[in-house]
């Protein structure tokens, strides 16, 4: 029998099995039988990001109760900050969420292109990330200044208005040589790097412009170090850089040699591997924080190509690493300490605020190993407690996917706008007034509290896509405009479940329809 042929029965063995599998889920699994409609939750997820820009809304806006907002932004300064997204319900434009938000979009198409493809949402997605990195490249003003936030958090919380109609401060703040903010400048770095690699094919000049940002702004963040909420204090109790820098500056410069294959990139990853932590750290969670444990998944990704065999045992050290937080989200690691809290539901549980962004993160992780699980010779992943295989990883993504979008004690999709029974009550300032376009008249700071933040009322506008902090530890959730802390979305939520919502459309809407 020819290799070609082996190859071919291996191909088709693995999709009968995950064929079973979604039988198997679907009916043991879920509190609800039905499966989801994935392809539309992809298109929906899509359409949050429109919700969320700032700046010169384009004539292709698909989300018509926004409008143009922060058109100002930067003028003090005498910079241009005009563009870029809101994280959250607010109207600070936070410049390290944000840019993880843009990493993992582009790891997402970097993964599942040719799934978000075939679903007809390459486009969109390729427009989320570059109203993302056209303000990235406005924000880098100079080899070593980045503009990190628009607005700050206390003056934007007093006032509960809509974008367009801010009264509230726009002082911009950055990092350079004086104040460093090595976190922050080598986020960016990292999702620029990443987007490079997206675009490398369809827009070359374009991708050699983010490459030269890049690789600009890890220079700086690794010759001047600093946290940057050391230097800029209004960021403190909203985005404290608790993790430190020195995973940032890996993360960065493991995308560096993902978009230039420059070895320079390659060596630091490895001469700092135990220094900075990469090798040295056991992680339960992946965030726009904490990034050891999608360091050290692309680390695991390079030890199955020949030419980083000389790196093997570095690498190997930090697959040990990657593997320990795998097997934490499935519990497979020796005591409970050293794993994942899930919800009765079976939700991954991190934290009480905002919990879904471990969720959605976590389930990116695992269906990105089962992957190199599936293309490696070792085809399992071997545990503490027991050995795991790729298809355990993917029902473990899935079954996370299928809980946000209703498959939990509830029967609510935590995803807005999918399915019969949604959050309605969004913490979002624009959605939850009535839309710009309905009514242009001004609306004032206050004003917003007084008529439109204490109604028992639904939002009169829905944030298609957007995926709210979610329930507490015992699955229970509060569809209250003023419990934040669970009905508040952000973009990093929803970023890594992009490129899952493509693939598990195609598994599911492709392959059953072949098999009939």
């Amino acid at each position: 029998m020819n290799n070609n042929l082996i190859k071919l029965l291996s191909i088709s063995q693995y999709y009968c099995f995950i064929l079973s599998l979604f039988f198997i889920i679907t009916s043991s699994k879920s509190t609800n039988p039905l499966s989801h409609n994935y392809s539309d939750a992809l298109t929906k997820s899509l359409l949050y990001f429109e919700a969320q820009r700032s700046g010169h809304l384009p004539h292709n806006q698909r989300v018509t109760w926004r409008h143009h907002s922060g058109l100002t932004d930067g003028l003090e300064q005498g910079v241009d900050l005009i563009g870029g997204y809101y994280d959250a319900g607010d109207h600070v434009k936070f410049g390290l969420p944000m840019a993880f938000t843009v990493t993992m979009l582009s790891w997402s198409i970097i993964e599942y292109r040719e799934y978000i493809a075939r679903a007809r949402e390459l486009d969109h997605a390729l427009e989320a990330i570059k109203w993302g990195t056209d303000y990235f490249i406005k924000a880098h003003t100079s080899p070593n200044v980045l503009w990190v936030e628009v607005g700050d958090g206390y003056t934007d919380h007093y006032c509960w208005q809509r974008p367009e109609d801010m009264t509230t401060s726009r002082q911009a703040y950055k990092v350079d040589e004086n104040s460093p903010g090595s976190d922050v400048a080598g986020e960016t770095a990292a999702a620029m790097a990443a987007a490079s690699v997206v675009f490398r094919k369809i827009n070359p000049r374009y991708s050699r412009l983010l490459l030269h940002h890049a690789q600009q702004l890890f220079e700086f963040a690794d010759k001047y170090r600093g946290k940057y909420d050391e230097n800029i204090e209004v960021v403190k109790n909203y985005y404290t850089s608790v993790s430190g820098y020195k995973d940032e500056l890996l993360w960065a410069a493991m995308w560096l040699y993902k978009a230039t294959e420059n070895h320079r990139y390659l060596s630091y990853v490895i001469d700092n591997a135990n220094e900075f932590g990469g090798t040295g750290w056991s992680i339960t969670e992946f965030s726009w924080d904490v990034k050891y444990a999608g360091i050290q998944v692309l680390a695991s990704q390079l030890l199955y190509e020949e030419k980083h065999l000389k790196h093997k045992n570095i690498l190997e050290q930090y697959r040990s690493k990657a593997e320990y937080y795998i097997c934490s989200c499935l519990r497979k690691n020796n005591g409970t300490k050293n794993n994942v809290v899930f919800t009765p539901g079976g939700l991954i549980f991190i934290r009480q605020w905002n919990n879904m962004q471990y969720a959605s993160s976590g389930s990116f992780l695992t269906m990105v190993y089962s992957d190199l699980l599936h293309k490696s010779n070792r085809k399992m992943l071997k545990c503490h407690m027991e050995d795991v295989t790729p298809q355990e990883l993917l029902q473990f993504s899935k079954h996370q996917v299928d809980y946000i979008l209703g498959s939990n004690p509830l029967n609510m999709s935590y995803l807005v706008g999918f399915g019969p029974k949604f959050p309605t009550r969004v913490h979002h300032r624009g959605a939850s007034i009535v839309s710009y376009r309905e009514n242009n008249g001004f609306i004032g700071c206050t004003e917003g509290y007084d008529n439109w933040y204490a109604s028992s009322d639904p939002n009169p506008n829905v944030v298609v896509g957007a995926l709210v902090g979610g329930p507490n530890h015992n699955d229970e959730f509060a569809d209250k405009r003023g419990n934040y802390m669970q009905t508040e979305a952000c973009t990093y939520n929803i970023a890594p479940l992009v490129g899952i919502f493509a693939k598990l459309s195609y598994l599911e809407n492709t392959i059953f329809h072949q098999s009939y």
